[in-house]
């Protein structure tokens, strides 16, 4: 994949919100759902976008809150958004969203991605991926961007 695109499709993310993500049913792939907003006055309609990074082989989530706010987080009132009580003064996870900043970058010296590029003869690309609650980092070949269609679930049980 060019980089020169893949980082255009990684920018357009910026500041937006990751309100899902994980490795699809089949368990090749990588997805991060994102929220995409702009101001009312440009006309632009929210959407909901699927960012499907292919060929995952690599995939790190790890948390970007401070421990120190994680002890102070640990009460299950603080699950859920409309009930959290504001005097526990610990972080409210029931948001249901991570704002995506300061957003994607892609890590062009990335070591892990010229390893898995030999082995696997494709070229891969490692991404980062700051939140304010998750950090990810990804190594993958491919990125497709598309409009999620209403009703789709990540996971359903029978």
């Amino acid at each position: 994949m060019d980089t020169a695109l893949l980082e255009q499709m990684l920018d357009e993310t910026f500041d937006h919100a990751v309100v899902h993500h994980g490795y699809t049913n089949y368990m090749r792939d990588y997805e991060v759902f994102i929220y995409a907003t702009a101001a009312p006055s440009t006309g632009i309609a929210s959407a909901y976008r699927r960012y499907l990074f292919r060929y995952c082989v690599e995939a790190r989530c790890e948390t970007s809150v401070p421990a120190e706010i994680w002890q102070a987080s640990l009460d299950d009132r603080l699950l859920d958004h409309e009930t959290a009580d504001p005097d526990l003064g610990g972080y409210v996870w029931g948001v249901k969203c991570h704002c995506m900043y300061p957003g994607a970058e892609l890590l062009p010296e990335s070591e892990a991605a010229r390893r898995w590029s030999k082995a696997v003869g494709i070229d891969f690309h490692e991404v980062r991926i700051e939140t304010n609650a998750h950090n990810l980092t990804l190594i993958f070949s491919d990125l497709q961007v598309s409009e999620v269609p209403a009703g789709y679930a990540p996971f359903v049980t029978d």
